[in-house]
């Protein structure tokens, strides 16, 4: 019988450890990479995560169906076939433990490996040379009132939505605005897959998500046709390595809003208005800024909002907003969940910012 050295025997021993202490390690370099965001912009965010996000989507591009719903719900049911496998002895407390410690330090490692680290890099004005600058009271009102005007203009009919024309045509925006934005196109391929649990995801409130592991777009099936365009818009942002939800709000509105399609047009000047008006409440001529909706626009939005309060389940709703404030704030988003709102800072930025308008032959829409 062959006796394995004392050395070999303890290194195999505490083998189980080595994906955790990985895990700590990878932990680790994302508190040190939030001191260095331009070393993080430069080496992940610009080179080796376009690299990543091209091999990973042209993979998943094969298959039709969502990849990382499966993979979630397999992660989901992981514990629950522990037990079971634990009780029937098939496997020991012990071993069931290492297991599953084992495949969760997996999914830490690769998430932030795989897109994760997107986190830290440059904030979007430093990354885009937009100047960053607070505006005053009289600026925001006067945006507003031009806003509401040229959204009252742009309404259109939504009743239905050609999905595959305005995934072209949104690409193509992309593909126009990606010197602006910083990136190189194609990177990789973005087609949306729909939620396999939409109506389970819809009960959160929640419209679309970007799968890291598999580099996949996704927008629920249960959104009315008027949200698709800029759903849609949103969630490639994210594919295009943008973590922050203010900085993917403004990717998309800005491909939108300079698409040749007035759906598109209109579809993310709606979404974006809700921001703006959300963050108007506390001002004098907020009810004056309320009553420039046009009926029509108003109808649209009334929609909306009955739409989903339909499908919202508030317990569920309230669970997904506060686990996804403090997965935002442990993720360098310190405004957490309320970082979507942070897009009317980077809109008025760029309104306010003719010379980088210039310098790119851009013009607020």
């Amino acid at each position: 019988m062959y006796i394995y050295p004392k050395k070999l025997r303890i290194n195999r021993k505490y083998k189980w450890l080595l994906l955790p202490c990985l895990a700590g390690i990878i932990f680790a370099l994302t508190l040190l990479l939030r001191q260095f965001p331009n070393l993080v912009e430069t080496w992940y965010a610009q080179r080796l995560y376009p690299f990543i996000a091209s091999l990973l989507s042209t993979l998943s591009f094969i298959f039709p169906f969502s990849l990382a719903d499966i993979f979630y719900a397999a992660l989901f049911l992981l514990p629950l076939i522990l037990l079971v496998l634990v009780f029937t002895k098939r496997i020991k407390w012990k071993a069931a433990g290492k297991f599953l410690l084992n495949v969760l330090a997996t999914v830490y490692i690769l998430f932030y490996v795989l897109w994760g680290f997107n986190y830290f890099r440059l904030p979007l004005p430093d990354r885009l040379g937009i100047n960053d600058r607070e505006p005053d009271t009289e600026e925001f009102v006067q945006f507003i009132h031009r806003y509401t005007s040229e959204l009252n203009r742009l309404h259109c009919d939504f009743d239905s939505i050609d999905k595959t024309e305005t995934d072209r045509l949104i690409e193509e925006s992309y593909q126009q605005l990606a010197p602006v934005l910083q990136f190189e196109y194609p990177m990789g391929k973005r087609p949306d897959k729909k939620i396999t649990f939409s109506s389970f995801y819809a009960k959160s409130g929640i419209t679309g998500y970007f799968g890291p592991f598999f580099n996949e777009v996704h927008v629920n099936k249960m959104i009315l046709p008027i949200e698709y365009p800029f759903v849609l818009a949103h969630e490639k942002a994210h594919q295009l390595g943008v973590t922050s939800e203010a900085e993917a709000n403004f990717y998309a509105w800005l491909v939108c809003t300079h698409s040749s399609s007035q759906q598109i047009r209109y579809s993310a000047k709606l979404f974006i208005s809700f921001h703006f008006f959300r963050q108007a409440r506390g001002l004098e001529e907020y009810k004056q800024l309320v009553a420039e909706i046009s009926p029509e626009v108003q109808a649209d939005i009334n929609r909306i909002s009955e739409h989903w309060n339909q499908l919202r389940n508030a317990t569920m709703d309230k669970t997904a907003s506060k686990l996804n404030d403090a997965y935002l704030k442990h993720n360098n988003i310190k405004s957490g969940i309320k970082d979507y709102t942070g897009v009317v800072d980077h809109v008025m930025n760029f309104t306010l910012d003719s010379a980088f308008q210039q310098r790119h032959g851009l013009a607020p829409h």
